[in-house]
Parts: structure tokens; sequence; C-alpha cells
């Protein structure tokens, strides 16, 4: 039985290039069904991807995170690759990054950008990808070296047990801590990445687009890893108290010392909601074979 492989693009106000990364696609996975969700697009896109042969679907919510969570929901396959409408991924290698995923028993495999052209990836973008792996890092133990790229392959498992919070691009950011999170396999294939064509314009906004990836991270810090956010909060009330130990009342001490006892006791409490969470979703994640190599 043939491995059923499903090519997932996000578009908004792609109409300059959608009916190329639809072509390339097309060539690097001929067996392939590809997928085009249109996200209230105001000009051509749906179109011209509908004429270059993809299947489109319409998804009014605004975000990348909604349309994200609309693709999984509806596309049944056995490997999803993911790529954005703009023609800066090399689709070439998608062969290669789905051999990574079956070969290898992976839920997840990243395309790690290398710039193929002066800037190809903006400096701001750069620095902001750079500096959210890091924290990500720090917060999560996660080892990636491109936590913000718009080319994965995933998994059916993966797909189908992946609950998506977010609305915009912070999405990639949810992908990534889940993956860690759940303790599933992933692998990192280098691609690489070009700058966009001349007419095409980005979406994201470095400022706008950052503070919502950002909050997005603290958000499921305190989600994914309860115990510990709890902690350093009853930490930090604690340093202040200390600072101010000897004018403090017994009142005041007294009620500060409750507040960090019931902030700990909110730590355990959420830290025993999210293992029974995680126990669940691995069991649901086991209802899903992962697709034999020898298929």
């Amino acid at each position: 039985m043939p491995v059923r492989i499903a090519v997932l693009i996000p578009c908004y106000n792609e109409e300059k290039t959608v009916a190329s990364v639809v072509a390339s696609a097309r060539k690097s996975l001929p067996q392939a069904d590809i997928y085009v969700y249109d996200n209230n697009s105001t000009d051509n896109t749906a179109e011209l991807a509908r004429q270059a042969g993809a299947i489109v679907r319409h998804v009014f919510q605004r975000g990348k995170g909604s349309v994200v969570r609309r693709m999984f929901s509806d596309i049944d396959a056995d490997v999803y690759l993911m790529t954005d409408g703009d023609m800066t991924y090399d689709l070439a290698s998608a062969p290669k990054l789905i051999d990574v995923l079956i070969k290898g028993q992976n839920d997840m495999v990243v395309g790690v950008r290398k710039e193929q052209e002066e800037n190809a990836y903006p400096m701001f973008h750069r620095f902001g990808n750079l500096f959210f792996t890091m924290l990500v890092r720090i917060l999560f133990g996660i080892e990636q070296t491109d936590m913000l790229s718009g080319l994965r392959v995933f998994s059916k498992r993966f797909v189908k047990t992946f609950t998506a919070r977010s609305n915009g691009f912070e999405i990639e950011t949810e992908l990534n801590i889940f993956t860690v999170m759940n303790r599933l396999p992933y692998a990192e294939v280098e691609t690489k990445y070009f700058a966009r064509p001349e007419g095409s314009f980005r979406k994201l906004s470095t400022v706008k687009d950052g503070f919502k990836v950002l909050f997005m991270i603290f958000r499921l810090f305190k989600e994914e890893r309860p115990l510990l956010f709890f902690c350093l909060l009853a930490l930090i009330i604690t340093v202040f108290v200390g600072n101010y130990l000897t004018v403090m009342t017994y009142s005041s001490l007294f009620l500060s010392f409750l507040l960090i006892a019931m902030i700990l006791f909110f730590g355990i409490f959420f830290h025993g909601q999210q293992k029974t969470q995680r126990e669940l979703r691995r069991l649901l994640y086991m209802t899903y074979p992962f697709t034999d190599v020898r298929d």
C-alpha cells in the first residue's frame, strides 16, 4: 500500500507565487495531494492555485494558526508536508524530509533554512528567530536550530493529536513545544531558502507578531510546565518579601506566606492536571500506527 502524502499550503494574497509553489510540489512529489487553503485573500490566489492543479479550500478565520488547525482537522493522509505559498522554500528537498521522517520514525522533521540570496532573511527576523529559539531552549529544553521555519513534515499521529491554540504566526512555536513536551521524536534537515520574488510581500510583522510569539511562549510555559512556573513565581514573591521583612507587620507577613503557599498549591494542582492530559494525549497518539517504511 503506497504512502499517502498531503502537501499543505496556507495562503494569504500569494497570487504572484502560489502557482509556482504548486508546480514545484507536484514536480517533487508527483504522487501527493496538494491542498491550498486560502485565508480570505483579496487577490486571485485561490483561482490561480486551482488552475495550477491544487485542491483549494477556504478558511475565513484570519491567521496562519487558524488555517493550520483547519488543515490538520480536514485532511487524512499518512505523511503531511507543510510549506508557505511564497516560493521561499526549496521543495526539491521535500522527498529527503519525508525520507528522514519515515526511515527515522520521526513525528516531525523541520527544514532548517540556509539562505541562498542576500537579504533573503531580514535582519530583525533573523534576530527574533535566534532569540526565540534560545528562549524556548531554556524554558523547555528543546534543541532546535530554526524554530520558526515554515517547511515541516509531520506524521499522521502528530497531526491528529496536535491541539492548536494559536491563531497567527506563533503556530510554529506551538508545534515545537508540543513536540518536546510530549517527547515526540523529531529531526532537522538543512534546506535552501530564497528571497521572495519581486512583487511578493511579507505578511509577518516583526514587532506585532514577535510579541504574539513571546506571549505564546510564556503562555505555554505556564500551561505545559505549571509546577516550575508557579515555583518561580513563589520564589520571586519570597525574594520580594525578604527585602521588606524588617518593616512588615505580622499580618502582612502572614498574608504573604499564605499567598506563597497558595501559589505552590496551584502549581502542584495544575501539574497533576497537565500530567493527566498528557497521558490521555499519549493514549490517543498510540491509536495511530506509524507508516511502515516497507509499505
